[in-house]
């Protein structure tokens, strides 16, 4: 093995390939001066939305930003309760409180992390059988790329009249049996923080969605409610606009995309194998999975606290997505706690927060890299 450094996240390894076009995309966009809704934009929408197969695709500032837009475009506030899993990170949470309505945390799976069906079920019951709040729509989260069970999800929805938004920040580029994420729920957000699965030098986002009535909304939405022309305001919006910059960045990473999909699953692979037979639980490797993060979860905090001292003594970098579930972080706790007088316990949500941890993952791993970090994981067991 050798003792080159290991990234967590590697953009360097990208940006050597497509540096060259990186410098004449910006330079094309320096040059036309157009640095908001330039023609970059525009195109990137429209590749977004072939890659995916979904009718359209608005491209937005950031993932968080993709999120309020969805449920601005619904008209959710005050009043509403919207569903959304209690382990995830704090933008899923923040815009439905942003909007005035209650987030109403579920639990979710001990194996693959995403929102509980039978917990959702159950507390979409003690919210109608309340009747303090009025529920509005469900959030699925796509956790570290693994797609969410969106079929179930969607016969959920259905059943009782709600919004579906797929938070697939972590996992563009995944898929259900062929179908790609963007078009399971009524929309999908997508995060193009630098880490993420398709990432840009900064903030950015974008929707998908099937519907040419939101597609419209949401480009009114993010422009300030903007109707025919700039000074014609037809409804309260927001300033959640694309830099050209970034969606030429995007344009070029791009192209890369379909290939480093598939080598980030093939490091999966390699990981499950080097780590088998340990008392480590590998993320399943399931078709569809981007990706976005390779976490595993270890028996107890102890025993993560020794594989994390093992992995800093071996000079690989390791995070922790995340140390506390939603409903206990400062900000969320009144909501939790109005969400529902007697709001069933969140264990599984609770419990993960001291055991998993997130190795390096991203597409130009080699499988000399991965025998090092497995390695020192187990050194730490």
């Amino acid at each position: 093995m050798t003792s080159t450094p290991i990234a967590l996240f590697d953009m360097h390894a990208q940006q050597a390939l497509i540096r060259e076009k990186l410098r004449t995309r910006i330079d094309a966009v320096l040059a036309s001066g157009r640095f908001i809704n330039g023609p970059e934009v525009t195109e990137l929408e429209e590749k977004l939305a072939a890659f995916s197969g979904a009718g359209f695709a608005v491209g937005v500032s950031s993932g968080t930003d993709a999120l309020q837009i969805a449920m601005m475009a619904e008209g959710i506030g005050r009043g509403d309760a919207v569903f959304l899993p209690a382990f995830t990170y704090t933008a899923t949470a923040e815009v439905p409180l942003v909007l005035g309505a209650t987030p109403v945390f579920v639990d979710v799976d001990p194996i693959t992390f995403n929102i509980d069906l039978a917990d959702l079920e159950k507390r979409i019951a003690l919210v109608q059988a309340e009747g303090k709040l009025k529920p509005r729509a469900i959030v699925g989260v796509d956790l570290f790329g693994l797609p969410a069970d969106w079929p179930a999800l969607h016969a959920i929805a259905e059943k009782h009249g709600l919004f579906l938004l797929d938070d697939a920040a972590q996992a563009f580029g995944g898929d259900i049996k062929g179908k790609r994420l963007g078009r399971w729920g009524h929309a999908a957000a997508l995060s193009f923080y630098p880490t993420k699965t398709l990432g840009c030098y900064g903030d950015g986002g974008a929707l998908l969605t099937d519907s040419a009535e939101r597609a419209a909304l949401y480009k009114s939405l993010r422009t300030h409610g903007e109707g025919g022309g700039r000074y014609e305001v037809l409804r309260t919006g927001m300033n959640g606009r694309l830099d050209t910059l970034q969606a030429a960045i995007l344009l070029c990473k791009l192209e890369l995309f379909d290939q480093e999909l598939k080598d980030r699953a093939k490091a999966a692979a390699w990981y499950a194998e080097a780590l088998a037979g340990n008392s480590v639980q590998v993320p399943q490797l399931v078709p569809g999975h981007a990706w976005g993060l390779y976490t595993i979860r270890l028996p107890d905090a102890a025993t993560r606290t020794r594989v994390q001292d093992s992995l800093k003594s071996a000079g690989i970098p390791f995070g922790v997505y995340y140390p506390k579930p939603l409903h206990h972080q400062p900000a969320y706790r009144g909501a939790h706690a109005a969400g529902l007088a007697a709001a069933p316990a969140l264990p599984v949500a609770e419990t993960l927060c001291h055991e998993v941890m997130s190795l390096p993952m991203h597409p130009y791993l080699t499988q000399d890299d991965v025998l090092r970090v497995a390695a020192a994981v187990k050194a730490g067991l």
